[in-house]
């Protein structure tokens, strides 16, 4: 399973989901889709789109990953999880199959949601890439709209190690026709975007040239005001389209993000006292955003419990936290998390104070003792970190 353990588990051909599709009755071609792309951003926009269609009376199915608690986060049907008895008959009724084509986790989990979505007829699918696009598995439907949020540093061993080079790979899900939205406009990866919608004939709009005003989102975080112009601009494309969602069903969608999609881990609260904050933000650009935001918050000393994984560089994100912090180091409990002895010698390196843990748990509960009721905790560095506290 790539989500726990890594490079080992990822597969770079669109082959074996061909072969998926073709055995399931090819379940992609039976609905309607946004597919959303992109490095920071694209869960928490495919949750608001899904929330705005959800409140214009549509049945939306929306597919995102990595889930936090439970597997069936990652299938849902208008915030509901897909029942744990959809996910034992899927697997037993195509289980030598899909040991003979040799599925990855994350294959034969977009099998499930599409086969899913389509037998229960949704009317649209939000459907998030997992990494990159050109070569996600996801990258077999045709969309209403292709989004793609923006461009940042992450999985540079599969997706190359520039901007331009991992817009290439994002750019992949452009197609035909299919008209596209760019959430952020950026100088190293603008041109790409457009000659790839230049050469296959479609419409392309950067969400932030084009959208003016923003309605509030119940989503906290100032970095997801750049998330609402993507939603609002893709929202518009799809009323071109004849999709009929009225101005009341975006604000109310906007407002009501967790409540429709049951969205954890976005600058998330856990307590007011002291105040404890979790947010899954984990490459340079969000990193970036989180920071610029606890500078926003009045504490008197700030705690910050810290993990990472195993297969990133975090050189450059650990560089970025604030050195006037107390850190409490720890390892998630998956094979992916990178040592919480080589995670402490690191930020010891870059001038983070603070002392390692054997649990995220640990952690957290000895900087519950340790802060003071104006104190800030702020957990995170990884998916995997804020899994263990939401």
């Amino acid at each position: 399973m790539y989500q726990r353990v890594g490079k080992a588990a990822y597969k770079v051909d669109l082959s074996n989901t061909y072969k998926l599709c073709e055995l399931l009755n090819n379940p992609e071609n039976k609905f309607k889709s946004v597919h959303v792309a992109g490095t920071n951003g694209k869960g928490s926009t495919s949750h608001m789109l899904a929330s705005i269609l959800q409140e214009a009376g549509y049945k939306v199915g929306l597919y995102t990953s990595p889930h936090l608690k439970d597997f069936r986060e990652r299938v849902k049907i208008n915030g509901e999880m897909i029942p744990e008895k959809e996910v034992i008959t899927f697997v037993e009724k195509y289980k030598i199959e899909f040991e003979q084509i040799q599925l990855s986790f994350f294959e034969w989990t977009v099998g499930l949601a599409f086969d899913y979505f389509a037998n229960q007829k949704v009317d649209i699918a939000i459907i998030e890439t997992g990494l990159g696009g050109r070569l996600d598995s996801t990258n077999v439907v045709i969309p209403e709209v292709s989004v793609i949020t923006n461009i940042g540093i992450d999985h540079t061993q599969f997706l190359g190690d520039t901007l331009e080079k991992i817009a290439i790979e994002k750019a992949g899900i452009i197609k035909p026709g299919v008209p596209v939205i760019i959430g952020e406009t950026q100088l190293e990866t603008k041109l790409i975007f457009q000659k790839k919608t230049e050469a296959v004939k479609t419409s392309i709009q950067f969400a932030d040239k084009v959208i003016k005003e923003v309605c509030q989102t119940d989503l906290k975080g100032v970095y997801q005001l750049k998330n609402v112009k993507t939603c609002i601009a893709t929202i518009n494309l799809l009323i071109d389209k004849g999709w009929e969602i009225s101005k009341e069903s975006i604000e109310r969608g906007l407002q009501n993000v967790v409540k429709n999609t049951g969205l954890l881990g976005r600058w998330q609260v856990l307590s007011e006292d002291p105040l404890i904050i979790c947010d899954t933000g984990h490459n340079e650009e969000g990193v970036k955003e989180l920071v610029s935001q606890i500078k926003e918050i009045t504490y008197k000393k700030l705690h910050i419990v810290f993990g990472a994984v195993n297969d990133k560089s975090i050189d450059k994100v650990l560089d970025l936290f604030p050195k006037d912090a107390e850190y409490y180091f720890c390892e998630a409990k998956i094979p992916r998390a990178l040592a919480v002895n080589e995670l402490f010698e690191l930020g010891k390196q870059k001038g983070l104070k603070g002392k390692q843990y054997t649990s995220v748990e640990n952690a957290l509960s000895t900087a519950k003792k340790n802060a003071l009721a104006n104190d800030l905790i702020f957990v995170g560095g990884s998916t995997f970190i804020v899994a263990e506290v939401v």
